[in-house]
């Protein structure tokens, strides 16, 4: 697909919707929104380490919004007032991978000798995140379309844990890691129709505080690595939403 049609393919639905709009559409107190957004992956995620290494090392995740993948998310939002609007976003994500013994080889690979199997790991990783914020709307010279701008807040958390089932293992490893953000925003939404809206977002600052860090084997202290992140303009998100 060429530029010129994807470009077409993506305006065109949108031009669509502005023909079918109806005139007096708006935010309104007591409404209850559902949307889904396109913009950074925000989720924390880390692997555990081998814990039978003779040394170890870690460094501090990116805050780097733009070093993150896209990912589709939900935000929830209930309007208190004409105006002011409550937002609720996040996602969760857990998953078990059950281990397996390993199987001895006969050693002397290069003579054509059969080579060990290491065990699986009996795994288990833990992942989520949640957003809150508040947003004040501003109506504009255009019908249907407001402009708001308000402060959104953060946290993602990330745990990966490990256990081998043989001889030479030292127990569980474990990686750990989480951030917290917080940051003012600004955006558009266009009412298309009395349940439908679209939009689009950005942060005009935002500041990331990530935490990561990694446990070997039982009773070793976590090493851990911090970072501090500053952003002008980031996040850039598109949403499309619901009126319940």
């Amino acid at each position: 697909m060429n530029i010129r049609r994807f470009l077409l393919t993506a305006i065109m639905p949108l031009f669509c919707f502005t023909v079918l709009a109806q005139t007096g559409n708006g935010p309104a107190k007591g409404n209850v929104t559902l949307s889904a957004t396109v913009s950074y992956n925000s989720y924390a995620s880390i692997e555990a380490p081998e814990g039978t290494l003779d040394s170890y090392e870690t460094a501090a995740f990116s805050t780097n919004w733009s070093d993150k993948k896209l990912q589709v998310g939900f935000e929830a939002g209930w309007f208190v007032s004409n105006t002011w609007k409550l937002n609720l976003g996040g996602g969760l994500h857990f998953a078990y991978t059950p281990g397996y013994i390993g199987v001895p080889g006969t050693g002397d690979v290069a003579n054509g000798g059969i080579p060990d199997y290491r065990a699986v790991p009996n795994t288990r990783t833990f992942v989520y995140n949640v957003s809150a914020g508040a947003d004040r709307y501003f109506p504009t010279r255009i019908d249907n379309l407001y402009w708001y701008s308000g402060l959104r807040v953060g946290f993602a958390y990330g745990l990966n844990e490990k256990k081998y089932d043989e001889a030479e293992s030292m127990g569980k490893s474990i990686g750990e890691t989480w951030n917290l953000r917080a940051a003012f925003t600004s955006g558009i939404d266009y009412f298309v129709l009395p349940a439908l809206y679209i939009g689009v977002q950005i942060d005009p600052l935002a500041y990331t505080y990530g935490m990561s860090g990694i446990q070997p084997q039982p009773g070793l202290k976590q090493l851990q690595a911090d970072s501090h992140g500053i952003g002008f303009l980031a996040a850039p998100t598109i949403k499309i939403g619901f009126i319940l």
